[in-house]
């Protein structure tokens, strides 16, 4: 609909609900646009041709005189076409999109109106608060851009475009933003149709591309809920197929056709950046937990990412750039160790591994002839941001002990001296956290240190625990650097009974990630062991 034909009435807001087989969830987000009140004049529900009780849940808001239905004949295979139907049928100056299976936050919409009117803005974004279920623990998505809290600038700044701020492009999400809909018809944005996998990318594409009038604040907006036990996984974590990887390409692909048609080589070099550093790294350190014919294919695609601008890459990370040096550079898609030390340096703490090859002329090296990787910027780099491998070996009783072994890397840490480590217990179902500190000695290439904590304070009563851990090291000048604690090679892991304090038995794993993070597992009581017997016996059930 063109901006002419656009009804002004008092309400000012669509809000556009697209769902497809989720009559779980559908009801609670219309309820939560609904709640933001008389701003909102309609919530238009596209119903993308559901064969469940979609329909009869919809069917409950027929006296609802703000919801309207819409409803496809044939499933569109993606998230585009929906989209689209309900922009299409919008009749409000603004809209904003919402998944069925995620939530509107009270008052988003009147706070984002307010700025978008006051500012004459095309778009206003907001925060994305990701939220892992059943657990509850939140992240705010892109913290970097709207975590005030850890550093973000933007928030409170009006952009006549971002050529001076191309860093947005990070920010590939449709959901947490109010956009004007004259500006898409204006522009003609609107989603990749059909079976388009990640279409988001190439929507905020076309939409940056345009140079909107865009305001960016730190108002909450929107609750992205992360089922990872769903039964119909949502796309972006779907990664366990090759065919995720290969749309996750296109789609990028595709983004960059967007731009550099618009003339915008900042947003070209910026959006190869943003590759490199997210969406490289999140998919390379899953590959080990996938099949050689999943790797041998993901390797096939690596001719699809050549090319990449030198100032994008130099751009990027430094672990970004030795990873994509590797990529391009490596004749055979790596496996066993090689493959290890690559994953280890896609972790969202990236750690360089041993050993520590060099060439010839004795420069360090990511891998030795015939590849000879250069780890250009090695020496440069911060303390915080060094690729610092600490091991972690643990022992389990009435207390938990900790032994850490910091390897030296080129010279960089001796370099720092480091003095002490602290070891961070974080538990992922609880705020709670706890800590042990102790100085570092000297060793044969590196340094050790022994903690201890009781281990009584790392049980949950009646449940599970599962702790990550990570070394804040401190060095000689006051600067820190913080490592995630790996388990060394070689490392067998451990699952049995010990005796704890007062001859209590606890059950305890020892185990290692898929990226060889060191994680601890405790249960203590009769209640925790039956919560841990049934989860094993689901497990088994749903392989069968």
């Amino acid at each position: 609909m063109n901006e002419s034909s656009r009804p002004q009435q008092p309400a000012r807001v669509s809000v556009v609900v697209i769902t497809y087989d989720d009559a779980t969830h559908v009801p609670d987000a219309i309820r939560s646009a609904l709640a933001q009140g008389e701003a909102v004049g309609e919530v238009l529900v596209v119903d993308d041709a559901s064969q469940d009780g979609t329909p009869e849940v919809l069917a409950a808001f027929a006296d609802e005189p703000r919801v309207r239905t819409l409803v496809r004949k044939r499933n569109s295979g993606g998230c585009g076409t929906p989209r689209n139907d309900g922009l299409g049928a919008a009749v409000h100056p603004y809209v904003l999109f919402l998944d069925s299976d995620d939530l509107l936050l009270p008052g988003a919409v009147d706070r984002l109106l307010a700025v978008a009117e006051a500012e004459h803005a095309d778009v206003v974004a907001g925060v994305c608060v990701r939220r892992e279920l059943p657990e509850g623990r939140e992240t705010v998505w892109a913290p970097a851009l709207y975590d005030v809290s850890r550093g973000a600038t933007l928030p409170g700044t009006v952009l006549d475009g971002i050529e001076d701020h191309p860093e947005f492009v990070f920010d590939t999400l449709s959901v947490n933003k109010l956009y004007r809909c004259a500006y898409l018809d204006r522009h003609a944005i609107r989603f990749p149709d059909g079976a388009f996998h990640y279409e988001d990318f190439v929507f905020s594409a076309r939409v940056l591309a345009a140079d909107p009038r865009l305001a960016v604040t730190d108002v909450p907006v929107y609750v992205w809920h992360v089922r990872r036990q769903a039964a119909n996984l949502s796309i972006s974590l779907r990664r366990a197929a090759l065919e995720n990887w290969q749309h996750r390409v296109e789609a990028q692909s595709a983004v960059l056709d967007v731009f550099r048609t618009a003339g915008r080589p900042t947003l070209v070099r910026a959006a190869q950046t943003k590759f490199l550093d997210y969406d490289l790294p999140m998919y390379l350190r899953e590959l080990p937990q996938r099949t050689a014919a999943y790797r041998a294919g993901w390797w096939e695609t690596r001719e699809r990412l050549a090319g990449f601008e030198p100032e994008a890459v130099a751009a990027a990370q430094a672990p970004s750039r030795w990873l994509y040096g590797a990529l391009m550079a490596l004749p055979t898609a790596p496996e066993g160790r090689e493959l290890t030390r690559l994953v280890e340096l896609a972790a969202p703490r990236p750690r360089l591994v041993p050993p520590y090859p060099r060439a010839a002329d004795g420069t360090p090296v990511l891998a030795a002839a015939p590849a000879d990787l250069p780890l250009d910027g090695l020496a440069e780099l911060a303390a915080a941001e060094l690729p610092v491998a600490v091991d972690g070996a643990v022992t389990v009783g009435a207390a938990t002990k900790l032994t850490l072994t910091v390897h030296e890397l080129y010279g960089r840490v001796g370099e720092l001296g480091p003095v002490s480590v602290r070891v961070e217990f974080t538990e992922r179902s609880s705020d709670g956290g706890v800590s042990a500190e102790a100085h570092l000695l000297p060793v044969d290439g590196g340094w050790r240190a022994t903690v201890a904590v009781p281990t009584a304070r790392l049980l949950r009563r009646g449940r599970l625990a599962s702790w990550s851990l990570n070394a804040v090291l401190t060095y000689a000048d006051g600067s820190t650097g913080t490592a995630e604690v790996r388990a060394s090679n070689g490392f067998a892991g451990r699952r049995g009974p010990v005796l704890g304090r007062l001859g209590r038995v606890l059950l305890v794993q020892v185990v290692a990630s898929a990226r060889r993070g060191l994680v601890l597992r405790f249960v203590g009581g009769l209640a925790g062991a039956r919560q841990v017997l049934s989860g094993r016996l689901k497990r088994i059930s749903a392989k069968r």
